[in-house]
């Protein structure tokens, strides 16, 4: 017998941890899946972990894979598996695939370490957990219930869509930021460029001639002698600041706070709303599709959601619906998630079908986050390409506001 250390989602959708004596992995997941309980990671008690043996051996898994990797690794599998392949020989193709340089060095060692796994005698989902760092509880979770329900292809294929409609929709929000971005680094360079380089070339011109600059040219003047002299200083406090801001948001209660506030910001705040009832809705519905049950679904979309007034939330729900109520209630009383969620949300539970109706809402909140994104990119573009143009005009005009002075006194 050995002691084995174990994590897993209780019925009530607590995270569990503890100790267990069992003759292996299998053993303890079987005695936790028999409490009811939904098993995350099981191993030895008495395993340490060596850092620089890590390191040196492979490298790859301090730095992790991506989402589009972790992807496409488990679509590959689910095209085996449900092609007729054994595990074995699914994990042997994508090897060789991976090596060829199809998915990248991470993923070839990754599936090594997972085929090296299998053949040892353990499940996929206990390969999986050796590598908590790379594979979150949701998807162990996940396919360890493939595993158990024996339809692990297709449990595989419902992560891959889960993973890339995730992708798909942080990459529509970056893309659809980066041209904002790029005016206000242009409008930022240009007005420092104009204030530090260009308006002193003329300031000795005036000072000879005895010109007396107007109210604006002096406060431009004064602006850009504060930034050219005092610049270092300028930045070194933005980083200081943005350090307290970031140590300040570790603290639960001042997170919670500026989350709730962030998602009821006017125009930002609904596209915010927007994102969380998506991603609140494709994991819950990918989790009861694949035979989670609900309160261990709601611990594990508690712990996927970064929104800490959304997490909170959904924990409130959990413990409702832990005592026998709906989920809706406590949803629909924390006002952050959109009326269409909570409606379809209650829908789905009042006629049985919350996993398809969870679906269907994220469906229609992803379309939502789409179209709320070009909507705001479309706003935020001509506004700012609107202010460059005024701070450029303005400071372009006080300066041959100062030379029609200088000229004034030369035709006097």
């Amino acid at each position: 017998m050995t002691m084995f250390h174990y994590t897993a989602f209780g019925p009530g959708g607590e995270r569990l941890t503890g100790m267990m004596d069992a003759t292996g992995e299998a053993e303890v997941i079987a005695t936790l899946q028999r409490q009811g309980s939904l098993p995350v990671k099981a191993q030895p008690a008495d395993r340490r972990r060596d850092f620089a043996g890590a390191w040196t051996i492979n490298p790859t898994f301090r730095r992790g894979i991506s989402k589009r990797d972790t992807a496409y690794l488990f679509r590959e599998l689910a095209t085996m598996l449900t092609a007729g392949q054994d595990l074995d020989r699914a994990l042997r193709f994508m090897e060789a695939t991976a090596s060829g340089g199809i998915g990248g060095g991470s993923v070839c060692n990754i599936v090594t370490s997972l085929r090296d796994a299998v053949r040892g005698g353990s499940a996929l989902s206990d390969a999986m957990a050796r590598h908590a760092e790379m594979f979150p509880p949701m998807h162990i979770g996940l396919v360890r219930a493939g595993e158990a329900s024996g339809d692990l292809g297709a449990t595989l294929t419902r992560i891959a869509d889960l993973l890339d409609r995730q992708q798909v929709l942080s990459s529509t929000i970056v893309s659809a930021m980066i041209y904002p971005a790029v005016l206000a680094v242009a409008m930022t360079g240009a007005t420092t460029l104009l204030l530090t380089q260009v308006l002193p070339q003329f300031l000795p011109l005036f000072e000879q001639n005895g010109v007396t600059l107007p109210a604006s040219t002096q406060f431009l003047v004064a602006a850009g002698g504060f930034v050219q002299d005092d610049g270092l200083m300028i930045l070194l406090g933005l980083l200081l600041a943005g350090l307290i801001a970031h140590a300040a948001l570790r603290q639960e209660r001042i997170r919670l706070v500026v989350d709730t506030l962030l998602m009821r910001l006017p125009l930002t705040g609904g596209l915010m709303r927007e994102v969380m009832a998506a991603r609140l809705t494709r994991v819950l519905g990918t989790l009861l599709q694949n035979g989670v049950a609900l309160i261990p679904a709601l611990a594990i979309v508690r712990d996927s959601i970064g929104n800490r007034a959304a997490r909170h939330a959904v924990g409130q729900a959990s413990i409702t619906a832990r005592g026998g109520g709906g989920l809706t209630p406590d949803l629909e009383a924390s006002r952050l998630f959109p009326v269409r969620m909570i409606h379809l949300l209650r829908l789905g539970e009042e006629t049985g079908q919350l996993a398809i109706m969870a679906l269907r809402a994220a469906d229609i909140h992803e379309d939502k986050v789409r179209t709320a994104t070009q909507r705001l990119t479309a706003l935020l573009v001509p506004a700012m390409t609107i202010l460059m143009g005024i701070t450029t005009g303005g400071i372009v005009t006080s300066l041959m506001t100062a030379m029609l002075s200088l000229n004034s006194l030369a035709g006097g």
